[in-house]
């Protein structure tokens, strides 16, 4: 009698499928980007009903090229295409960049434009919204630079910084099909939380990857998620302080 032995258990089998895994959150991150913003830009946009500050619209075109970039990259490192992956490695350090850049811009623009409509500090207070994002990204970007000679946290590092830009997206849709109607303005801060835990649920899948392939979760997604989970909650009762109206307002007075 013959014994066989199953030399690939299932967790081998997802580990060895873990490369792709990323791909596809790639594409995912991608499709929920482009979807999210599609009712109150893209479409507008092909209608030429869309009217904004050049700003805004290379705001839009870095973001845009961020997605493609990083489902090509996530691509050429499922593939096997290693040196191509960091041969392209600097175009994703000056799209970061100048995303990080042009999101403080686009913040300090829609500051300026509550104010010339009367909305001052409502403004300042919703402001702390794409700042604290934009430099959460920023940051966790960096970390998955430094981190790039360990493929494991690089990836995961570089799948977070892209699911914390995400909130923006899913809110474009509960502002589409659920915002009450009235005078437009920034949405009180709280109203952001919702879409972004909307938006998390797809770290949530990376999670359970990971408990499928790993056996526990990796420390990037349990220090990096509460990481930003607190910054979405913080936002809240900080941007109703006064440290924060003087600060914000600061920026704002420099601005104008």
């Amino acid at each position: 009698m013959t014994t066989l032995t199953d030399f690939n258990p299932p967790r081998a089998i997802a580990q060895s499928q873990s490369g792709y895994f990323f791909f596809y959150m790639a594409l995912a991150c991608m499709a929920v980007a482009f979807l999210g913003f599609a009712p109150t830009y893209w479409l507008p946009l092909a209608k030429r009903s869309f009217s904004a500050s050049p700003v805004v619209h290379f705001h839009g075109l870095l973001f845009f090229a961020w997605s493609l970039y990083f489902v090509f990259q996530s691509w050429l490192a499922a593939s096997g295409r290693v040196a191509r992956h960091r041969t392209i490695g600097m175009i994703g350090v000056s799209l970061a960049t100048a995303m990080t850049i042009f999101g403080f811009m686009v913040a300090v623009n829609a500051m300026k434009r509550s104010a010339a409509a009367g909305l001052t500090d409502e403004g300042i207070a919703f402001a702390i919204v794409p700042l604290s994002g934009i430099l959460f990204f920023a940051v966790v970007f960096a970390l998955a630079i430094a981190a790039i000679r360990r493929p494991e946290t690089h990836k995961r590092l570089m799948l977070l910084a892209g699911i914390s830009l995400l909130d923006a997206a899913v809110a474009r849709w509960f502002l589409t099909f659920l915002a009450p109607p009235g005078p437009l303005g920034p949405p009180p801060v709280p109203v952001t939380i919702p879409p972004a835990f909307v938006a998390y649920l797809l770290l949530v899948a990376a999670i359970v990857h990971d408990w499928r392939t790993r056996g526990r979760p990796h420390p990037v997604y349990v220090y990096g998620g509460l990481a930003l989970i607190a910054v979405k909650l913080l936002n809240w009762p900080i941007s109703a302080t006064p440290l924060w109206h003087s600060f914000a307002g600061g920026i704002l007075a420099m601005a104008q």
